[in-house]
């Protein structure tokens, strides 16, 4: 079974743009991307797809493998499918293009049941929330799954919604696991003839509602297994984001051990 990781990677970011290029610890945040899928076990290869020639220069550079997509994809999935077209591979990861501190073991666990179970299609991740900000916030997608861990339902909204003790929620409540609530992992893995048929169906409404790519597999019918991870990374969308990945590194150069309270600060 060969496996395949593709790091979608574009210039011209809405909240963020050219940060792909941005510079943590002497290297470009797509090299530190990179360089962790590689450390993941299952994967044989990784690539780099973007549209634009710097970031095509700069992954090139530090002896990364990119490949040049079109410039008119949507979505990073419709990039990945752009690319998965070319290959032979059996499985197609998704790793995020922003994530430079990613664990490889993380791709791993997102990988793991496409290989154990031939009937799945689609996974991913999520872990748990500790805090009511995470919970009320739409930037936070939230993830609800059955007892099997297939998805039923991902939404920016809090998820579940607690009717009788909405109002009394507290980061108590979260921190100490009495309400188990989960936010989604962006790490997507696809068995590669579903993703290209996946790109090809028409955004669903739920998708288009929520602005969730995922929930057009769930309006399909299609079975998305969500592992659970004791990791959570920092993805890279605002400046804001690159000083807190900058400042992680800097203390992992330091090997100074991180404090529990700021593992995911």
């Amino acid at each position: 079974m060969n496996i395949t990781a593709i790091i979608p990677a574009r210039f011209a970011s809405v909240r963020f743009p050219g940060k792909a290029l941005a510079v943590i610890d002497g290297k470009p945040m797509i090299q530190h991307v990179y360089e962790r899928t590689l450390r993941a076990s299952l994967v044989d290869v990784a690539m780099v797809a973007t549209d634009d020639e710097r970031i095509f220069r700069a992954v090139k550079a530090f002896g990364g493998d990119c490949v040049m997509t079109r410039a008119c994809h949507e979505t990073g999935t419709d990039r990945l499918a752009e690319v998965a077209a070319s290959l032979s591979s059996d499985i197609i990861v998704n790793v995020q293009g922003d994530e430079p501190l990613i664990e490889p073991e993380m791709i791993d666990q997102a990988i793991r049941p496409l290989v154990e179970d031939p009937t799945l299609r689609m996974s991913t991740l999520k872990c748990r929330i500790t805090s009511l900000d995470d919970f009320l916030s739409p930037n936070v997608v939230k993830v609800v799954t059955d007892s099997e861990g297939n998805a039923l339902y991902f939404s920016r909204s809090p998820l579940p919604f607690f009717r009788d003790t909405q109002k009394d929620l507290k980061d108590e409540f979260f921190t100490s696991g009495e309400l188990l609530c989960f936010k989604h992992v962006g790490l997507y893995v696809y068995r590669r003839d579903f993703l290209i048929k996946f790109a090809a169906t028409p955004p669903s409404f739920l998708e288009t509602s929520e602005k969730l790519e995922q929930l057009r597999a769930i309006e399909n019918g299609v079975c998305i297994r969500v592992v659970e991870t004791n990791y959570e990374s920092i993805g890279v969308d605002t400046p804001e984001d690159l000083a807190k990945a900058r400042e992680r590194f800097t203390r992992l150069a330091s090997k100074r051990p991180l404090q529990s309270q700021e593992l995911y600060a």
